[in-house]
């Protein structure tokens, strides 16, 4: 049967449009959202870490899904962002734009409901606010952006972009009117650096907030793929030497000051009483250095060498580099102390690689092997 060919156009249209707008599984929370937490009490489910895990993930997806919705000019009972939110009883009650490319990069949500007085409970509480954070998008309309903006954590930059100043302005103004332990910071990817940067700025001025990173960048080789342990402890040794005695060789060269290192430092005094959320996942390059960051610290001191990995855990390579050429730079990924929950569920890598590894739907599932450690910085 031949068709007109007005009409013939006409259908091919309908086809493609259908295509472009039909969403991702993982954008639709009936698919892919934590549905099993749905005959769970609101406080008791933020009073669970479990659950604290997956409602705090969840509302990163749903910023990703609001750019999504944002970019496919969904509308009305199209749109599928909201319900990654209210499922949790959450409202959004602002949107963050970036400057450069209009997209949507992060939410403050608000809980719906009552919260009972921290002083006369004793159980954790719920936030009143949640800000979060998405990752990196890879497609025409904010992928040039968000690419930009990886690289700059490589570069130690990050700091230096319009985006993460929205960010931090937007921190800085809720933990001025609210108290710290009502909001919780949360992201995923790019937008867990972001997080990372902007807690750790707020840490070193005394205000400390709970803090949940998924898949948190680390900006060094990812030496915890190696499969050998050797490899693995000689790559660190190795540039646990070379990071101290660079940090010692430069630090000799300035001139001495009445204030002593000690006294100055923030892995010693205001970051050591700070200890965000980590999920990291082994098989996952973009993160998994993580583990290995926390753990070898801990093998230098066993083995008598604790005072080079004293040096070389807060100092990086780059770091020492640009601030010797007088430039400014902060390695967001040395952290003094961080509780990590890594996922050991071995299928992710063999079903769909990297992109299931780094993904944030593993950090709601279910039926998960979780292996969860307190790293402290003494």
């Amino acid at each position: 049967m031949e068709f007109p060919a007005s009409m013939e156009s006409n259908l091919r249209d309908g086809l493609k449009i259908e295509r472009m707008s039909k969403p991702s599984q993982n954008d639709v929370f009936e698919f892919c959202g934590p549905l099993y937490l749905n005959n769970v009490n609101c406080l008791i489910l933020l009073g669970n870490t479990e659950h604290r895990r997956s409602v705090a993930a969840s509302l990163v997806q749903g910023v990703y899904v609001a750019e999504f919705d944002r970019q496919q000019k969904r509308e009305g009972y199209d749109v599928l962002a909201p319900i990654w939110w209210e499922f949790f009883h959450f409202k959004c009650i602002q949107a963050l734009e970036d400057k450069t490319d209009s997209s949507i990069f992060g939410a403050i949500f608000e809980y719906k409901h009552a919260i009972p007085n921290r002083l006369n409970s004793t159980q954790d509480i719920p936030p009143r606010y949640v800000i979060a954070l998405r990752g990196t998008i890879i497609k025409p309309k904010t992928g040039l952006q968000d690419c930009y903006l990886d690289a700059k954590i490589i570069l130690h930059e990050l700091k230096c972009s319009s985006r993460y100043e929205i960010a931090l302005h937007v921190v800085e103004d809720l933990l001025s009117v609210t108290d710290p332990k009502d909001v919780w910071l949360t992201g995923h990817s790019l937008g867990a650096a972001m997080t990372l940067q902007a807690e750790k700025d707020m840490a070193k001025r005394g205000c400390y907030v709970e803090t949940y990173l998924f898949n948190p960048p680390y900006a060094s080789a990812p030496i915890e793929m190696l499969h050998s342990r050797k490899l693995k402890n000689g790559a660190r040794i190795t540039h646990s030497v070379v990071t101290a005695g660079l940090s010692y060789a430069l630090k000799r060269t300035k001139n001495n000051t009445n204030t002593t290192h000690e006294e100055c430092d923030p892995f010693s005094t205001t970051l050591r009483s700070w200890i965000p959320y980590l999920f990291v996942n082994p098989h996952d390059t973009i993160c998994c250095e993580y583990i290995g960051y926390f753990e070898h610290r801990e093998k230098m001191e066993r083995w008598g060498a604790g005072g080079i990995e004293k040096i070389a855990t807060k100092n990086s390579v780059v770091n020492l580099l640009k601030n010797a050429l007088g430039k400014d730079g902060d390695a967001l990924h040395l952290i003094p102390s961080g509780f990590v929950t890594m996922n050991m569920k071995n299928m992710i890598v063999k079903e769909k690689g990297l992109s299931l590894a780094h993904g944030l739907c593993q950090w709601w599932e279910q039926y998960s092997c979780w292996q969860s450690k307190l790293y402290q910085y003494n």
